[in-house]
């Protein structure tokens, strides 16, 4: 029975096969399509797993860079007027950017810095430093931290038997800064401070040292595509520039040393007015300012003055500033600076300016008026000739501008008509400035300025007047000298802890007057050497970076 079925089984076979064969054919066919279809599907998954660990790869690299510690500010990129470090290098950035940040952080490290406060889009970031220093001078100029250029003590002075010390921290600065955009307009708000102000009788040197804070810097600038505008009170136009015309002070020139008068020369102010700015390229900018103006006869940070007639002497006071006054002094227009700076790469920088005031007064004994143009220019150049050696060299002249020497030079004098006469007036501060390694400065300079004389009779005929004649006071000076060098030595920096600075400067200072009495042993001869010693914190942080 087992045969004969399997007998029928194997006759049965011929019968079914071509059915056989033809499902075979569809199933295979039909494996072929799903192998198909889940080919595609494998690929698809591949294409997305690969998507998926690129992402996770970005994830990884920026949890890695949000848990690494911020980069520390590089020096000279403090955003407080300080001095800066090492000389700024500029970076790779539009000319004369006021309101581009220089040298801005990553937003890991951004937001890692302990002092500044993101609202919005908007940064806030206190800015600053704090000063121990220590000062000695071989004559008592009757000066304090800031030299009085004017001033220096005849050897013969009783002033120049005693030589004087101190330790001061009114250079110290606090303030903020505020960055943020706007509808495509970017805008700066800078502030700053020191304790450099008039403290009356506080009996600072006995029992409490009050003293009293004093406005430097408060502005505001605005910026859309190739316009700027700023407002303030802010460093003049007319100071030289390290970079573009930037108001910022890293991308100043007032140069590296200790004395909160700066050099003998040097041509600043620090006071209100408007600024317009155009950038036609990256390496261009063109300004145009209208800054508070002032008729200058004399008087201030131990300057000379001019002398007036006789009969117009109550000019001083009312007409013209002596010093003796605070904004009372009437004025015709606000001077008026326009400046051209040039940055063909990062290591030249090269600018000219020139200024024009007008003054104006009226003879209180005929009833007349009497105006009369000034005016001056300027040649600055900021060269890194080998790497991080620099060369400055910043030169002014001009005809009734020496109120931006410091005040170290009167603008005119007055006839006994009442008219006016500018009188002539430059400064020049050249040096080198070179980083020895990345954290130690070294600088030397020498400053120079130059008075013109201008000599008139007064109304009865007989008597001199003006600037610089015979009999003059020797308090008139025709030149004044400074050399100085010195040093910066950061001791230890960090973006998030701040900064530790030691420094040291020398100054050796020398005036020539006009006239000196004849027969004074020692009159002609004057000089004045001062040490300053410094230790520094600054504040850390650095400038935000924005969108």
């Amino acid at each position: 029975m087992a045969i004969a079925c399997l007998g029928t089984g194997f006759a049965a076979d011929p019968a079914d096969e071509p059915k056989t064969v033809a499902g075979i054919a569809a199933e295979l066919a039909a494996l072929k399509a799903q192998l198909a279809a889940q080919q595609k599907q494998i690929e698809q998954l591949q294409t997305a797993l690969q998507a998926q660990m690129i992402m996770l790869n970005e994830m990884a690299a920026n949890t890695a860079a949000a848990a690494a510690p911020p980069r520390a500010a590089g020096l000279g990129e403090i955003a407080s007027s300080i001095t800066p470090m090492l000389p700024p290098v500029p970076t790779a950035r539009a000319a004369s950017r006021v309101t581009t940040p220089p040298a801005p952080q990553a937003a890991a490290a951004e937001a890692s810095s302990p002092l500044q406060i993101k609202i919005g889009d908007t940064t806030i970031m206190p800015v600053g430093f704090m000063d121990a220093t220590a000062y000695w001078r071989d004559k008592d100029a009757g000066g304090s931290i800031g030299s009085n250029f004017g001033s220096v003590p005849f050897n013969n002075a009783a002033t120049a038997k005693l030589s004087e010390m101190r330790f001061s921290p009114q250079n110290s600065r606090i303030g903020f800064r505020v960055d943020g955009d706007w509808k495509g307009t970017h805008f700066l708000a800078f502030n700053e401070f020191d304790f450099l102000g008039a403290s009356g009788t506080n009996n600072l040197s006995v029992s409490n040292g009050g003293f009293v804070p004093r406005l430097r810097l408060f502005w505001v600038d605005l910026r859309k595509g190739e316009w700027e505008i700023l407002a303030g009170q802010s460093w003049s136009m007319l100071t030289p520039n390290r970079h573009g015309l930037s108001a910022l002070p890293r991308d100043l020139f007032y140069s590296q040393v200790m004395d909160v008068n700066f050099m003998a020369g040097l041509t600043w102010t620090r006071l209100p007015g408007v600024r317009f700015l155009y950038h036609p390229s990256d390496r261009v900018a063109v300004g145009l300012s209208l800054e508070n103006p002032d008729q200058y006869i004399g008087g201030s940070g131990g300057g000379p003055m001019v002398t007036l007639p006789s009969a117009l002497s109550g000019l001083a006071g009312s007409q013209v500033d002596n010093s003796t006054n605070v904004q009372t002094t009437p004025n015709l227009h606000p001077d008026i600076i326009a400046k051209i700076a040039f940055d063909s790469s990062s290591h030249v920088h090269f600018e000219i300016a020139g200024i024009e005031r007008t003054f104006r007064l009226w003879n209180t004994t005929t009833g007349q008026y009497f105006t009369k143009a000034g005016g001056g220019g300027s040649l600055n150049g900021n060269l890194e000739i080998l790497p991080k050696f620099r060369l400055v060299t910043n030169n002014y002249w001009s005809d009734g501008g020496g109120r931006y020497l410091f005040g170290q030079a009167p603008d005119f004098v007055v006839r006994a008509d009442g008219s006016i006469s500018p009188l002539h007036a430059g400064g020049t501060v050249d040096g080198f400035e070179t980083a020895v390694n990345k954290n130690t400065l070294i600088y030397a300079y020498y400053g120079g300025i130059y008075i013109g004389r201008d000599v008139a009779l007064d109304s009865n005929g007989a008597s001199l007047i003006g600037y610089g004649y015979r009999g003059a006071a020797n308090s008139q000076n025709r030149s004044v000298q400074e050399i100085t060098f010195g040093f910066n030595q950061t001791l230890w920096k960090d973006a998030r802890y701040g900064a530790l600075n030691f420094m040291g400067q020398y100054e050796y200072l020398m005036r020539a007057p006009w006239y000196w009495a004849a027969g004074i042993a020692g009159g002609k001869q004057t000089h004045d050497n001062t040490i300053y010693l410094n230790f520094r914190y600054t504040l850390p942080g650095g400038v935000p970076g924005m969108k």
